[in-house]
C-alpha cells in the first residue's frame, strides 16, 4: 500500500465531498479511489467517512486527521517540487481557472513567458466567467474579479480592473455623446450581467457619487460580445478597459463620460491556503504580478494617451 498516495486520495474526497469527482482531480478511475480509501481505512482501523447515495461525510476519525493529513500532502509536493528545482526544474501540473475576458487577448504571451522559464510545468488551464470555489472545482487557483466564495481560501490581489463606457465614433455622432450619467437612459445600452451590483451602477466626479438603476437593451456575461456589440454600432456598453483597449487606442471606439468613473475591481488569485501545488503556484502568481506590476499595459497606455484618467476608485 502507498500510504502517501492514499493520504492525498483522502484528502481529495475529504475536500470534494465526492468520490466521483476525487477521481476525476486524480485522473483515475472511480474504483481506484474507493481501493485506495478501503485501504486507509483497513490500515487506521475505523472508517473515515460516511457514505450514503447522496452525500460523503467525515467521521469523527476523518474529521480528526483531515488537517494534518492535507498539511502532510502539501509538505510532500512542495519538498519534491524544491528538489527538482535544485536539480533543474519544477515539474507536474498546474491547473488554473481564469476569466475569459482576462484570458483573450492577454495571456498567451504570459504563458508562453512562464513556460519557457519553467518549461516541465504543464497548465491545465480553464476559461469560463464563472466564479468557482477553488477547492470544490479541484483547481489550484481561480484567477477572478470576484470575492472569494469561503474564508478558508486566500484571495491575493494582482491588478486593477477598470470598466468605462465607450461607444464607436459613428454611434455617437448619430445619436449623440452623453454629457452626464442620466445621458445614458436615452441611449441603448450593452452591459455586463454578472456584476454583483446587477442594475445600480454608482460614478463618481469630483468627490460626488451619482447612482442610477440602468436598464440594458443587451445584457451578456460576455465581455467580447458587448465589445463587438459596440462595434457594430449597435450601442453604448461597458466593458474592462483590458478588453477595450486595442480598439479605443486605435480610435474604433471612443470612452463616453471619462471623467465620471467607476469603481474598478480587482483581479485576484484565489486558491487555498493549503494548496498541494503550493510552491508551483507561487511561481506563477509571482509571475503574473511581475508582469503587470499592479498597472497594467493596456491601462498604461490608455492613461499616458490621456485617454482615461489615472485616477482608480477602489470597488
Amino acid at each position: 500500500m502507498d500510504r502517501l498516495q492514499n493520504i492525498e486520495t483522502f484528502v481529495r474526497v475529504a475536500h470534494t465531498q465526492n468520490f466521483t469527482e476525487a477521481a476525476r482531480q486524480l485522473r483515475v478511475a472511480r474504483s481506484v479511489v474507493t481501493t485506495r480509501i478501503k485501504q486507509l481505512e483497513e490500515y487506521v482501523g475505523a472508517p473515515l467517512f460516511h457514505r450514503s447515495t447522496r452525500v460523503v461525510r467525515l467521521t469523527e476519525m476523518g474529521q480528526a486527521f483531515q488537517r494534518d493529513c492535507t498539511e502532510l500532502v502539501i509538505r510532500a509536493s512542495d519538498l519534491v517540487d524544491q528538489m527538482r528545482d535544485v536539480r533543474g526544474s519544477p515539474t507536474g501540473t498546474l491547473s488554473v481557472h481564469a476569466l475569459t475576458g482576462l484570458v483573450l487577448g492577454h495571456f498567451a504571451a504570459l504563458i508562453h513567458e512562464f513556460q519557457e522559464t519553467y518549461p516541465d510545468i504543464r497548465l491545465d488551464l480553464n476559461v469560463s466567467d464563472a466564479v468557482v470555489d477553488p477547492v470544490k472545482a479541484g483547481v489550484d487557483c481561480a484567477l477572478q474579479i470576484f470575492p472569494a466564495m469561503s474564508t478558508e481560501l486566500v484571495s491575493r490581489p494582482l491588478f486593477p480592473v477598470r470598466r468605462v463606457f465607450c461607444a464607436t465614433p459613428e454611434y455617437l455622432a448619430k445619436h449623440g455623446t452623453p454629457k452626464d450619467p442620466r445621458d445614458l437612459h436615452d441611449h441603448k445600452l450593452g452591459l455586463y450581467s454578472r456584476y454583483p451590483t446587477r442594475d445600480r451602477w454608482t460614478f463618481h466626479y469630483q468627490g460626488q457619487e451619482i447612482t442610477l438603476y440602468l436598464n440594458g437593451k443587451l445584457l451578456t456575461n460576455s465581455v467580447h460580445l458587448l465589445r463587438e456589440y459596440a462595434m457594430e454600432h449597435a450601442g453604448i456598453v461597458c466593458v474592462p478597459t483590458l478588453v477595450a483597449a486595442d480598439a479605443i487606442k486605435a480610435g474604433a471606439l471612443q470612452v463616453v463620460l471619462p471623467e465620471h468613473l467607476l469603481s474598478s475591481f480587482w483581479l485576484s488569485a484565489v486558491y487555498a491556503e493549503t494548496s498541494r501545488n503550493a510552491y508551483k503556484l507561487r511561481l506563477f502568481i509571482e509571475h503574473i504580478s511581475a508582469q503587470f506590476k499592479r498597472l497594467p499595459p493596456w491601462d498604461a497606455d490608455l492613461i499616458e494617451r490621456g485617454l482615461i484618467p489615472d485616477a482608480l476608485v477602489a470597488g
